[in-house]
């Protein structure tokens, strides 16, 4: 399948490019298809802009036009960050290191797959896009450049660029589209569309639309696997970390921060009034009148004094106990803690109490990895069919996706834990899942491998020379005791073969 760089166009499309009927080489029932899915993108791609402008804090300021004058409303920058905290929170904890072998035999070229299309770095882009959007896909397919046909890359798209049609009976991606380019007027150019067995390439020439390229294969799916995030059963492609209720807490901070800043604002000059004084009594130039260091007002035409009065300055404390209990509302929402949400509570919090309130975060990455896990061995069995050209997937028994610890632990509770299960149990403690829970990586589990079997080879060979010394030194001194393989009594000379009489010794 040819791809194309977005490049070339804005970040931004254009639904109504997406009213395509017809396109020269693809079949009616395919088309059918093809206009479904358009239509499920048309519908979903505003939801999607929005949430990517309030991850990118580049959302409307929503004024309600009661106590904020619309000219600072205008004027206001976007300041609360709490979206992309939500999914960032959650994506810190999904660390992709590869695949474990079973006992560290590669029979189906899974590294090369994973260290060719940089799976560690790129799973975390799809998981990303995943939690803000609700999900996001990897595509597998053939390199257009490899001439050999057997490099296969796996590709994240998001969902902004892509559309899917679930298959409730198979329970996986039943037909899928991914735009790949666009125009500076966000018209779409081209797309690929990806069906059981087949895919097409289709670009736009002119005004009329065409497939480029049509791939077949011996898929009996479609080879494109979502990444969800909280998948439900009336939800098969989930549902956004930036849901309304965070959308509108956010849409709350801000106001309160604006509020803010426009109290500030009104109060940071002295409010002064002058009862019994008239306006010719002050110069052109107020500002400097105020600061002076020497202030004289005279008396007025009746020969009374003015009186002085000045506008106490407004207190923000109920701004700031407002946008706290708005914080702790985002922060119940969202399970982050609310120090990370930029509030800081009353009493300091301990390092202890503050990894239990991740607790809950803790749990959702756990359940969303081994959710990611599933679809990742998907992918694999995908690539692996493509690459190799058969009628079934490989069985990749004994496979299993790799994730960094989702809470971080003290180096000394890991060191007393390991050691006290290692006692006990000393293959545990040998072994990969052992050591992962000692804090070693994926890389660090492999060279900690490595080292092992330079060892145990090393340990062979001083061995085999230590045996051939004591060989030595027994032929030398006419001794026969302590040598394998040497007879002790007369007769052949040789163990285990017969003697003169035919008979074993």
């Amino acid at each position: 399948m040819s791809d194309y760089s977005i490049a070339s166009g804005t970040p931004y499309l254009s639904i109504a490019s997406s009213q395509i009927r017809h396109i020269d080489g693809v079949p009616d029932d395919d088309m059918d298809a093809i206009r479904q899915l358009l239509k499920v993108w048309r519908d979903h791609y505003p939801r999607n802009l929005l949430r990517s402008a309030f991850y990118d804090a580049k959302e409307q300021f929503n004024n309600l036009g009661i106590s904020i004058p619309n000219i600072v409303a205008q004027k206001a920058g976007i300041v609360v960050g709490w979206p992309q905290k939500s999914v960032r929170a959650l994506a810190d904890k999904s660390v992709f290191e590869g695949f474990e072998l079973p006992k560290g035999v590669d029979d189906h070229g899974i590294p090369e797959l994973v260290d060719g299309n940089e799976l560690t770095d790129s799973v975390g882009e799809a998981i990303i896009s995943c939690y803000k959007h609700s999900c996001a896909f990897l595509t597998v397919d053939y390199d257009p450049e490899d001439p050999t046909g057997e490099r296969i890359l796996i590709t994240p798209r998001s969902a902004d660029w892509s559309a899917a049609i679930w298959d409730n009976t198979h329970r996986r991606i039943a037909a899928a589209l991914t735009v790949t380019d666009n125009d500076r007027y966000g018209n779409m150019t081209s797309f690929n569309v990806w069906l059981p067995g087949r895919n097409y390439a289709c670009v736009k020439n002119g005004g009329s639309w065409t497939v480029t390229d049509i791939q077949t294969n011996k898929l009996d799916r479609v080879s494109v696997v979502p990444i969800v995030y909280d998948r439900q059963m009336g939800r098969p492609f989930g549902r956004s970390r930036i849901n309304r209720a965070l959308m509108n807490l956010t849409d709350m901070a801000m106001r309160t921060m604006v509020r803010m800043e426009a109290s500030a604002e009104f109060y940071s000059v002295p409010k002064i009034w002058f009862l019994g004084l008239s306006k010719d009594a002050f110069s052109a130039d107020t500002w400097n009148s105020l600061v002076s260091s020497i202030n004289a007002v005279s008396r007025d035409q009746n020969g009374d004094i003015p009186t002085l009065q000045q506008v106490t300055q407004a207190s923000m404390q109920p701004h700031g106990d407002m946008l706290e209990t708005i914080a702790m509302l985002a922060s119940s929402e969202t399970d982050i803690p609310a120090e990370n949400l930029g509030i800081r509570l009353t009493n300091p919090t301990s390092a202890e109490a503050l990894a239990a309130s991740e607790n809950q975060l803790t749990r959702v990455a756990n359940r969303q990895n081994r959710a990611f896990g599933v679809q990742l061995m998907n992918a694999m069995r995908i690539a692996c069919q493509l690459r190799d050209n058969t009628d079934s997937p490989p069985d990749l028994t004994g496979i299993r996706p790799l994730w960094a610890p989702t809470r971080e632990v003290s180096d000394a509770a890991r060191a007393d834990y390991y050691a006290k299960v290692a006692g006990v149990n000393a293959d545990w403690g040998d072994s990969d899942v052992g050591l992962g829970m000692l804090g070693l990586n994926a890389d660090e589990l492999k060279s900690f491998r490595s080292y092992q079997a330079r060892q145990r080879a090393q340990r062979n060979v001083d061995a085999l020379k230590q045996r051939t010394a004591q060989q030595e030194v027994t032929a030398d001194g006419g001794q026969s005791t302590g040598v394998a393989g040497t007879a002790t009594t007369a007769g052949s000379g040789v163990q285990g073969l017969p003697d003169q009489s035919g008979q074993p010794d």
